[in-house]
């Protein structure tokens, strides 16, 4: 596969990849619940993140990457804070990203004693540009659960933001923004409901 760019700042993306030769990623709750932490450690600094879905062999999300003036300076690590570096770096968000992946399958590999890769390399990344494609974008990955079988709703699939954009629980997830492309939450439930053209929603997100 050819050398994808780097992320630009101030951007909108589809982030999606797969298990490499359709590895399994997820095998228990525990490798899920890991994943979401992770996410949460190495995405929050760079991205903002408006939805999400996990799934047994590939993953999606739609992210807006910080502009350059968002996004902070990187911590010396605390047996480090001694030294004086000469210059502060900002995070960098294709970094961050591939720390995620790497710090992911390093656990993984330990835990069920398996070597090499495990995901496909580089990710996958659409940018996209233009508002009117956002709702189908969040409904595409909330749907993924659905489409593959693997649950007859949407909320019966805990492995996604779907239930989390409902939820009033404190969130880094950018919940009121995705409902203000709805307008309101019964609109975006409403609009979960309604049954979507996915191969026209494919054409569109979908780069392979």
């Amino acid at each position: 596969m050819k050398q994808l760019q780097s992320l630009e700042y101030d951007r909108y993306y589809h982030i999606y990849n797969r298990g490499i030769n359709g590895e399994t990623l997820f095998r228990e709750t525990s490798s899920y619940e890991h994943f979401a932490r992770l996410m949460d450690l190495h995405l929050t600094p760079v991205a903002e993140i408006f939805s999400w879905v996990l799934m047994k062999n590939h993953f999606h999300f739609l992210v807006r990457i910080l502009s350059l003036e968002e996004i902070g300076f990187i911590e010396p690590k605390e047996q480090q804070k001694h030294i004086n570096y000469p210059k502060k770096k900002k995070y960098n968000p294709t970094k961050q990203f591939g720390n995620l992946f790497n710090a992911y399958a390093k656990a993984y590999n330990l835990k069920y004693e398996r070597t090499g890769g495990l995901f496909e390399s580089p990710f996958r990344r659409i940018r996209v540009d233009d508002e009117r494609y956002f709702k189908q974008l969040v409904f595409y990955i909330h749907n993924n659960p659905v489409h593959h079988g693997f649950c007859a709703t949407m909320s019966d699939y805990p492995w996604s933001s779907y239930l989390s954009i409902l939820s009033l629980k404190p969130s880094k997830l950018q919940r009121d923004k995705v409902i203000g492309w709805f307008n309101t939450v019964s609109e975006f439930i409403e609009f979960h409901n309604q049954q979507q053209d996915l191969k026209t929603i494919e054409s569109i997100i979908i780069n392979e």
